[in-house]
């Protein structure tokens, strides 16, 4: 079922506070110094248009600015935030709209936060026969992001909606946009056969409540679920994050409303009730402490006697919040993610000469393979320093025995299988292509293993591996293959699999265990780790490729933040301190 008022809008990873620093810059004045100040653009994804952003401020007679008007971004991991900073030289204050042109650079928002200490230094570019100097970027992630709110809710005699037995209620909790819109945000566990359910503690980022706008209306929808999806709606309420921290150590009552009873019916009163008590946690950035506290779940549990609630009220709830590390953290503190790519050269995707095959190298656009292959590496590479990726095909017949291979490196160098950078990934498959012959079966275990082995060396947390698979059909060995990912779930590793082509990949939604955790020979992964989709799903209907890949890249890549949190919370990792990122004014790479 699909929720009423409900958007795709994804919710950011976090918030991201650019500080700007310039270095050597040109000097255009003839009696002073170039008075700078830098523009920030940002790119639209859909007609890939430059958009002014943000100004800083203008600093008088320096080459080495160190601006104070810092840039704040939302932050998604899962896509590709391009950036443009040009820096100009302003000679009157009063005068700004015809500056002289020191320079500009390009880059990515994951560079940034990507970098040693998420710091990175670029060379100003764009006048022709000058050196531009540097810029100096350092990415710093709002504190307030960092909230995690623990809840538990109950409600008090709500609408029966089921025929033969009680309503069966769940919670859609909807965080409001600014054009008037709602993305759900989180659904509680369905309880059964009852008007007065009590649902279990729940854990969300503050974030994704309310986008780090205390005051933005938060909506909760009250549902009975039905079987087959048509699920009935018993009424709804709105509440704020700020409204329910002001209920601090006190019993909080929400009506339940339908708006159709209520206009129906002159002596509708409500649906039922629902409440809250919460109180914060030591270290959360609503409570009167200043102190930081990491990892540490505070849970204040409330008694209250039955005898103080009326038939109305609801019993007992809980509300917390603590401070928890982030994938920021990790990231600044040094965290690498290591990429590698395996890629399906079985013969159904079809003879790679003729344009009905799915590895089809056409002169005029990628295929489906090198669309899926782009549009995950170039988000992933700017989170792991080298910029080496590991590339392997599986089902083929290679050279020059001719044998069946399931874990071929693509530049053909068994001894070293990395290819330099996303374009060099792309180059290899592309050369493998034109020497291999496409055969079978499918198998993904090998690879699977292969990845696990390299995650097994490394359990400091400074190193986190992400496959991408990338395939047309039928798996061949699925049972080896589920007890590779049940093996690979302890370690620090995710699985990426993404289908082309037009066949049912009903097997491959067994592996992606957001439903139901993989398991093997009556043991269970320890984390969901593995992510699938069909491409096709993606495709834009206009043909327009970037964004097939934006969209793409959006899906399978939004879950590896949180398991890669889920491995470093299991096994009580926390970031290493970040190095220091101070910019120098003498501070300039060659």
């Amino acid at each position: 079922m699909s929720f009423p008022g409900a958007s795709d809008r994804s919710v950011p990873a976090t918030k991201i506070e650019i500080t700007v620093s310039c270095r050597n810059l040109l000097d255009l004045d003839t009696f002073s110094k170039s008075d700078p100040m830098v523009v920030l653009f940002t790119q639209t994804r859909a007609s890939q248009e430059w958009r002014e952003f943000g100004r800083t401020e203008v600093i008088d007679n320096t080459l080495n600015p160190d601006f104070l008007r810092k840039f704040v971004l939302d932050y998604f991991f899962e896509e590709k935030q391009n950036l443009r900073f040009d820096v100009y030289n302003v000679d009157s204050k009063t005068n700004i709209s015809k500056p002289d042109f020191l320079g500009q650079a390009f880059l990515a928002l994951g560079e940034v936060i990507g970098g040693q200490g998420s710091r990175v230094e670029r060379s100003l570019t764009g006048v022709p026969g000058k050196k531009c100097g540097s810029i100096l970027l350092t990415a710093e992630e709002l504190s307030n992001c960092r909230d995690i709110a623990t809840m538990q809710l109950c409600a008090n005699k709500l609408d029966k909606k089921d025929f033969f037995g009680k309503s069966d209620p769940f919670l859609v909790f909807y965080r409001s946009n600014e054009d008037g819109t709602f993305t759900i945000c989180h659904k509680t566990e369905v309880v059964k056969n009852t008007l007065n359910p009590v649902w279990q503690p729940f854990t969300i980022p503050v974030r994704a409540l309310c986008n780090g706008d205390y005051d933005r209306t938060v909506k909760i929808d009250v549902y009975d679920w039905d079987r087959d999806g048509s699920h009935d709606f018993i009424g709804e309420f709105t509440t704020s994050y700020r409204e329910l921290t002001k209920a601090q150590s006190q019993f909080t009552v929400y009506e339940v409303l339908n708006p159709r009873k209520k206009c129906k019916k002159k002596k509708y009163v409500n649906s039922g009730t629902v409440s809250t008590i919460w109180s914060p946690a030591p270290g959360s950035s609503l409570s009167s402490s200043s102190s930081s506290s990491h990892n540490t779940p505070l849970v204040f549990l409330h008694t209250i006697p039955r005898s103080l609630f009326s038939s109305f009220q609801v019993t007992l709830l809980s509300f917390t919040v603590d401070s928890e590390f982030t994938f920021v953290d990790y990231i600044k503190g040094g965290t690498q993610l290591n990429f590698t790519v395996a890629i399906d050269f079985t013969a159904s995707n079809g003879n790679p000469l003729q344009p009905t095959s799915l590895h089809y190298m056409s002169p005029y656009q990628l295929s489906a393979y090198a669309m899926a292959l782009k549009a995950v590496g170039e988000i992933i590479q700017d989170y792991d320093s080298d910029k080496l990726f590991p590339a392997y095909g599986f089902g083929a017949k290679v050279p020059p025995e001719g044998r069946i291979s399931h874990q071929f490196p693509l530049n053909n160098n068994s001894e070293d299988p990395n290819c330099a950078g996303i374009e060099g990934v792309l180059e290899s498959y592309f050369q493998s292509l034109r020497t291999v012959q496409l055969y079978g079966p499918t198998y993904f275990a090998p690879v699977i293993n292969q990845v696990a082995r390299a995650a097994a060396k490394v359990s400091d947390g400074s190193q986190y591996y992400v496959l991408l698979i990338i395939t047309d059909g039928v798996i061949s060995d699925m049972t080896q293959t589920k007890e590779a990912i049940v093996s690979a779930s302890s370690l620090p590793m995710s699985i990426i699999i993404v289908g082309v082509g037009p066949a049912m990949f009903e097997a491959m939604e067994e592996l992606d265990g957001d439903d139901v955790r993989v398991s093997s020979r009556g043991r269970y992964a320890e984390r969901d780790i593995v992510q699938f989709v069909p491409f096709r799903d993606y495709i834009d209907r206009s043909g327009n490729q970037v964004l097939s890949m934006a969209r793409l890249a959006k899906d399978v890549l939004a879950e590896i933040p949180e398991q890669l949190l889920s491995y470093m919370r299991t096994h009580d990792i926390q970031p290493r301190p970040a190095p220091n990122a101070n910019p120098s004014p003498t501070s300039l790479q060659p």
